[in-house]
């Protein structure tokens, strides 16, 4: 039995189709699906069976599929230790983030570590969904959380502030008298939901968005006022605060990895390279001053 059919079909075991395991692989569905009938062929025994919710793993696929993690993390053992041996600092470092920040405050990090470090191939991921760094899905995951992943380690980077944020035009209009205070309905992540909720219990929006850059750029047209990461609201000149920051919105910046990756040098290198440059930003984090002061 080959390695890559066992991490096809370990793709297949945590997805629960053929299509996630694909897109999750970077293959074509038939490709998985192919692998999967002759895995199950040469050991004579089926391991998946179609459901209505999907594909479920049977007495055999389940047993599979322990033996299949202990290799996985064997394999990742001995990845992060032999990493961590190499006198040259070289090779693919893949780190996750979320768009508002890797677009935005972070790019120019990622920039000045690339130029300091070449030899480093540093691939930045963007996505607001939890990644599996167990499974090295990504070797770094910077989140903002109060509550990192037991598995993980983790080194808090500093405290992202959120206020309260719309047009400076608009923010007038309202405290002026001659426009009614509208909220933007946001469904970008569950600590706006929630916040936006908690501050506007009546729910009513005229207006309607999924991702922070679309809810700036909704402010900016007067449709609202909604919470934005004082990093982004302060560092926009056509933005005010029209509510200051307050300590139940405070979320720890994390930078995560898994335990077996801590002495390897292209993660050690970075996290350090972070520290020095977010403690540097601290006060643009935390809402303690605008970019521009």
């Amino acid at each position: 039995m080959h390695w890559d059919d066992a991490r096809i079909f370990l793709a297949v075991a945590r997805e629960g189709s053929f299509s996630n395991a694909a897109k999750r692989l970077g293959v074509q569905h038939s490709t998985v699906s192919r692998r999967i009938r002759e895995l199950e062929k040469n050991l004579a025994t089926p391991l998946v069976e179609r459901k209505t919710s999907g594909y479920v793993l049977t007495q055999a696929g389940e047993e599979l599929k322990l033996s299949a993690c202990r290799i996985e993390q064997e394999l990742l053992s001995f990845e992060g230790e032999v990493s961590g041996q190499d006198d040259d600092v070289a090779g693919e470092l893949r780190v996750t983030a979320i768009a508002n920040m890797a677009s935005t405050v972070l790019m120019p990090y990622f920039a000045r570590f690339s130029a300091a470090h070449p030899n480093i191939e540093l691939n930045v991921q963007v996505t607001n969904n939890s990644v599996r760094l167990s499974e090295r899905e990504a070797d770094i995951a910077i989140r903002q959380t109060n509550k990192p992943g037991e598995t993980l380690i983790g080194t808090q980077l500093t405290t992202v502030a959120s206020a309260v944020y719309g047009s400076r035009s608009y923010c007038a209009e309202v405290s002026a008298g001659r426009s009614a205070e509208k909220w933007i309905g946001v469904d970008c992540c569950e600590y706006h939901r929630t916040w936006t909720k908690q501050a506007w219990p009546s729910e009513e929006h005229e207006f309607y968005v999924d991702e922070t850059s679309l809810t700036l750029a909704a402010m900016k047209h007067g449709l609202g006022v909604g919470f934005q990461p004082c990093f982004l609201g302060d560092s926009d000149p056509e933005l005010v605060r029209y509510r200051e920051p307050e300590a139940q919105h405070e979320l720890g910046l994390w930078l995560l990895y898994h335990r077996d990756l801590r002495n390897t040098k292209r993660v050690t290198l970075f996290r350090e390279h972070m520290q020095r440059e977010i403690k540097e930003a601290s006060a643009l984090f935390e809402g303690l001053k605008s970019a521009s002061a």
